[in-house]
């Protein structure tokens, strides 16, 4: 099961990733936890400085930018191997 985390304070970045992610899931089929983060105390915990930031299974992917749809595909789709 994927545990997705998106780090952001709810600004139109984040609510726009966190909503593609959540599509990802749901098209792809794929067991996952999504979670939003609003606590800015808790970016620091993941090293992230800039949001939105998603991050997969404990890793960081990426911050301070929306991936395109089909770059989270890949993403979602490899960490859930």
């Amino acid at each position: 099961m994927l545990d997705i985390k998106i780090l952001g304070t709810g600004c139109p970045n984040c609510t726009k990733l966190e909503n593609t992610c959540k599509e990802v899931v749901e098209e792809q089929h794929l067991e996952a936890n999504v979670e939003k983060v609003t606590d800015m105390n808790k970016f620091g915990d993941y090293g992230v400085m800039l949001t939105p930031g998603l991050v997969v299974n404990g890793k960081v992917l990426s911050q301070g930018k929306i991936p395109v749809k089909n770059t989270l595909e890949n993403w979602l789709k490899a960490a859930a191997k």
